[in-house]
């Protein structure tokens, strides 16, 4: 077992996050989809004013930043409490099998249970058989009666009706 942490990202970290968020895209097959820049970020993770739109924990080994999970708040009207909702996790190929992403669903898992949440859900594309593998193994189950639906693009302003 190699020596790292995880911790709570910072603006000073944002660099690092575009870097990974750029690698799960090419992973993902998507490179050219990964537009965010770093300005959007800080913005998002770290305003000026207000409460963050989402927030990041980091893993780092050896002085780098080597993975990440973004996440943020959601809500269940059903159980009428907060949840996470993870948006990305992501470790670098080289790091993986240390036990960085473990540790990073582990302290997203805390987090939920020190507020009182119910609830830490993600998406999986349906051919990750590694991620979903490792995710089966670490206790989370597949809602396979759901389907995610999304309206971008054209179709944002065709649903508004401008």
């Amino acid at each position: 077992m190699s020596d790292f942490q995880i911790r709570e990202a910072s603006a000073s970290d944002v660099p690092d996050l575009i870097r990974l968020v750029q690698g799960l895209a090419a992973y993902e097959k998507e490179p050219d989809s990964a537009t965010a820049t770093p300005e959007q970020f800080r913005e998002a993770l770290f305003p000026a004013h207000g409460d963050p739109t989402a927030y990041a924990l980091v893993g780092e080994r050896e002085g780098g930043v080597v993975a990440m999970a973004i996440w943020f708040r959601s809500f269940s009207t059903w159980t009428g409490q907060a949840g996470i909702w993870l948006e990305d996790l992501f470790v670098e190929p080289e790091q993986r099998g240390l036990g960085i992403g473990k540790a990073l669903l582990r302290r997203l898992a805390g987090i939920c249970l020190e507020r009182g949440w119910t609830r830490l859900e993600w998406t999986v594309l349906d051919w990750n058989t590694p991620s979903i593998e490792f995710y089966r193994a670490h206790g989370a189950r597949p809602l396979d009666e759901w389907t995610t639906f999304r309206v971008d693009g054209d179709g944002l302003p065709r649903l508004a009706g401008v």
